[in-house]
């Protein structure tokens, strides 16, 4: 046979849907630019808020990475920027939107470059090798702090938290909350540091002003049950048992039928039921507990009969809450009531409840274990504290980062134009294709301080003039970034703009390895099999549709409701 009557070999299912080359390349630069848009507007202490309507409710942020998650993405190449939002998120708490307009901006630059022939491959490796540029300058021109110097250690971790919450809901008490979070990671232990050990409660009512840190573990009483305005609401050196274990009458019957001939016998099964319960508590009170705390329920007979003894009790506990009692307390969760003794007990320096707001809460102070801390969030409207919580995390995130450091850059897009400066002037000592690619990645850097001026409603051009001017031409002119209070460029440094070194350095890492992923990328596949479920879906939904209709009569929604035709406005008839 000929060799080129040959019959084709196939290696796909039939239907699959195979898309390559250029434009495929293109096409995934696009949709990751449509992602960009929807963050660009959310950068900076102007930048607006979003508000994604889920199944779950509404909900207002400015956060890149709480609004990438709530997007629900399905296109694989723009779920990237998602990753990379999330991940700057988890390794940093800030930035989130920042490292997706650079990945953006990378992204929309090379287009060109791909367009006019040039291999992916080339503006790739290009890409890297400014990025090592980049982050050792960031390194050079880093100001640090000695660790030492405990007022200027703090000082300047209030500063980095004033300027996370910049951007934030609750900009306006920055003042406020900068030195709350400072002392709230300051009383961690200096090994760990772990985040986790800091809870943040919101309570509905009250002004932003009269939130507190509690040095020490803080919940919600949950479930009040009959007999606790009896119980005891303050011990000093308390004695604390954690339980995972129902107390509670109705969890020792069993699902199973009892057939009796006599009925005096029926007795002795109630009567044998209230000695198991019984029993328990019993356990509970000879343990030496002065309070005890369940994740299940503890009903009111329980309640009672610690209140009669002098014992305090708590069920239905968060999880997470009762971890952070026995990290702290030193306590360890029993699943059973066998061998309660001293050695599974925790304790702490003071256990009060008291009320907070409209709330009960339980508090357990001066914690020997492990030192923990719990933000108490007052505020009005329930999305204001979620949007208010999520600041506050990430000023936490940031005053970490920068106690493990200690040195800074200065923000408002400062170190930004600098760098951009740096790679400019190594770009014209490089020959050939490089230098136009080292060049592009130079002015993506740009992107911010533009941003910051167009979301503050001033004209990015001049800014981005003077910026130039001054990292160009000034010796002084380093840290020179947008001043949006007064529509001009300033000395960040000095207006105590300041950002950890490390948020910025994984921001820039993570931005260049998306924009290469995305650019390496020149062919998409898609199984037949996902388009099959999904018209499977569509036509179910649709049948469900189709059978609704019929139901109603076949007139629509608008036709089957009386009085519909007789409110037509002007514009309807």
């Amino acid at each position: 046979m000929h060799p080129g009557m040959r019959p084709p070999i196939i290696l796909l299912r039939d239907g699959t849907d195979t898309s390559q080359g250029k434009g495929q390349l293109i096409s995934n630069i696009n949709a990751c630019q449509a992602v960009g848009e929807v963050v660009r507007t959310t950068l900076g202490p102007r930048g607006m808020d979003k508000l994604v309507h889920d199944g779950r409710g509404p909900t207002i942020s400015n956060d890149g990475a709480t609004i990438m998650k709530l997007l629900d993405i399905v296109h694989p190449a723009a779920k990237t920027l998602v990753d990379i939002s999330m991940s700057q998120d988890s390794e940093v708490g800030d930035g989130t939107t920042s490292v997706v307009l650079l990945a953006c901006e990378l992204m929309r630059l090379s287009k060109d470059f791909i367009m006019d022939g040039m291999h992916p491959q080339l503006i790739i490796r290009g890409f890297r090798e400014a990025s090592l540029m980049a982050v050792k300058k960031l390194r050079s021109i880093a100001v640090g702090v000695d660790a030492a110097d405990t007022k200027a250690r703090n000082n300047l971790l209030e500063k980095c938290a004033g300027t996370a919450l910049n951007s934030k809901l609750i900009c306006r008490n920055k003042d406020f909350f900068a030195p709350m979070c400072v002392e709230a990671v300051n009383s961690l232990a200096d090994d760990d540091m772990d985040l986790k050990l800091i809870g943040i409660k919101k309570v509905a009512g009250g002004s932003v002003t009269e939130s507190e840190l509690v040095h020490g573990i803080a919940f919600k009483k949950t479930f009040a049950y009959a007999g606790f305005e009896q119980q005891t609401k303050k011990f000093t050196n308390p004695k604390i048992l954690c339980l995972n274990v129902e107390l509670e009458l109705k969890s020792e019957k069993e699902n199973a039928e009892i057939r009796i001939d006599d009925p005096e016998k029926y007795q002795s099964i109630v009567d044998a039921e209230w000695k198991i319960i019984y029993d328990k508590l019993d356990q509970c009170v000879k343990s030496g507990a002065n309070v005890v705390l369940s994740k299940l329920p503890i009903g009111d007979l329980a309640t009672q009969y610690f209140a009669d003894r002098g014992l305090f009790c708590a069920g239905r506990v968060d999880f997470h809450d009762l971890k952070r009692v026995c990290i702290g307390t030193g306590a360890t969760v029993q699943t059973s009531m066998e061998d309660l003794n001293e050695k599974i007990l925790g304790t702490c320096g003071v256990f009060e409840e008291k009320q907070v707001g409209n709330e009960r809460y339980n508090f357990f102070m001066q914690c020997p274990v492990k030192k923990t801390a719990t933000i108490l969030l007052r505020g009005g409207a329930q999305q204001f504290l979620e949007e208010s919580q999520r600041s506050i995390w990430d000023a936490l995130n940031i005053v970490k980062r920068a106690t493990q450091s200690t040195k800074i850059v200065a923000g408002g897009g400062a170190s930004e134009m600098e760098v951009m400066v740096h790679l400019r002037n190594y770009a014209m000592d490089i020959e050939g294709k490089q230098q136009l690619i080292i060049k592009t990645y130079a002015k993506a850097f740009e992107v911010i301080p533009r941003q910051l001026s167009d979301n503050a409603g001033i004209d990015p051009t001049d800014i981005l003039n003077k910026l130039r001017q001054k990292h160009f031409t000034d010796p002084n002119g380093r840290w020179f970034g947008v001043d949006i209070n007064n529509n001009d460029i300033c000395d960040t440094m000095v207006s105590n703009v300041w950002e950890p070194v490390d948020s910025k350095i994984n921001s820039i890492m993570a931005a260049t390895e998306a924009a290469c992923l995305i650019m390496s990328v020149d062919q998409t596949v898609r199984n037949p099999q996902s388009e099959q479920s999904q018209m499977q879906a569509a036509k179910q939904y649709g049948n469900q549709g189709r059978k609704m209709s019929k139901a109603m009569g076949g007139r629509g929604m608008g036709a089957g409701m009386p009085g519909m035709r007789k409110m037509r406005g002007r514009g309807g008839r």
